[in-house]
This record gives C-alpha cells, sequence and structure tokens, in this order.
C-alpha cells in the first residue's frame, strides 16, 4: 500500500499552482478571445444583413435606378423623397458600421471585414447623386463618419466635398 506523506501533497501542490493554474489561466484567455471573435462576427453578420435589407428596398424601387452607374436625369417630387429616404437609411447603415467595425488599426480579420464596408461606400460616393446629397446626408452623424466619408467621396469623384464643420485635426482617424 502507498502511504502519501506530508512532502508529497507538497509537490502535488507545487505542481499544479506552477504548471495548473498558469494553464488554466491560458485556457481562460483563450475561451474569452475567442468568445470576443465570435461576437465580432456576429456583430459583421448582422451589418451585413442590413446591408441585404436595404439591398431589398433599392430593389422595391427599379424607378429610381438606384443600381445603375448613372441617376436619373429628372425625378418627380416623389421620386426625390424616396431617394432622399433610401439615401438616409443608407447613411445610417454605414454610420452603424463605421462605429462598429472601423478602427485605426485592425488585424487582418477586421481589415477584411472592414474593407468590404468601404467597397460599399465607395460604390455609392461614385453616384453623383449621392455625392451631392452627402452635406444633407452628413448633418448630426459622427464627425469621425462625416470626415471619413467625405474624404471617400472625394476621391471618389476627385473633388473635395467641404464639411459644414471643422474638426480638430487629432480627431481624424484616416
Amino acid at each position: 500500500m502507498i502511504s502519501i506523506t506530508r512532502d508529497d501533497w507538497e509537490l502535488a501542490s507545487f505542481v499544479v499552482t506552477t504548471l495548473g493554474l498558469p494553464m488554466a489561466i491560458a485556457f481562460f484567455a483563450w475561451e474569452q478571445r475567442k468568445e470576443r471573435d465570435n461576437e465580432e462576427e456576429e456583430g459583421y453578420q448582422l451589418l451585413s444583413n442590413a446591408y441585404n435589407d436595404f439591398l431589398k428596398v433599392v430593389l422595391a424601387n427599379p424607378d429610381l435606378r438606384l443600381r445603375s452607374a448613372s441617376p436619373l436625369e429628372e425625378l418627380t417630387p416623389e421620386q426625390q423623397e424616396r431617394t432622399r429616404v433610401i439615401f438616409d437609411m443608407l447613411i445610417s447603415l454605414f454610420e452603424r458600421a463605421f462605429l462598429v467595425a472601423y478602427k485605426p488599426r485592425m488585424s487582418e480579420t477586421e481589415a477584411r471585414r472592414w474593407n468590404s464596408w468601404d467597397d460599399y461606400m465607395r460604390e455609392w460616393c461614385r453616384r453623383e447623386d449621392f455625392r451631392h446629397a452627402l452635406p444633407l446626408l452628413l448633418r448630426g452623424e459622427d464627425p469621425e463618419f462625416q470626415q471619413y466619408l467625405r474624404r471617400v467621396a472625394a476621391e471618389e469623384d476627385g473633388t473635395l466635398i467641404h464639411p459644414a464643420t471643422r474638426f480638430t485635426e487629432g480627431a481624424s482617424h484616416v
């Protein structure tokens, strides 16, 4: 029969403390990171679903030709109103994506996710009617988002859209 002495218990305690505790902490940190990654992926999926829902609204209004390269020349007052509402929805979605997904420094995965949103913004900013509506659409939105989208619009058009207000240089992320 094996007898366990006090020294054996102390050795076992030492092994658990020096090996088990760090392993438990590392496992806990790994699980937390995995959970954060899952939450970020879920947030990205929710934003993607919201953009798909937005595209359904665009498809439900084919007379506005919002997916064509150039806007309609003459819009009726009712078409102008629907276009404005749809552009308001889009700006709201873009701002939400910016606030949730944009960071000055991103991991490779975060950058890949953000680049999808940047592509959407650039695509819409190539539309003349959307660019011309930006000063009105951006009123009241997050200042950093305003600055970001104005820069994107200027890059896509080759001209600068002047902001209604000045921002401090230190607040810039772009």
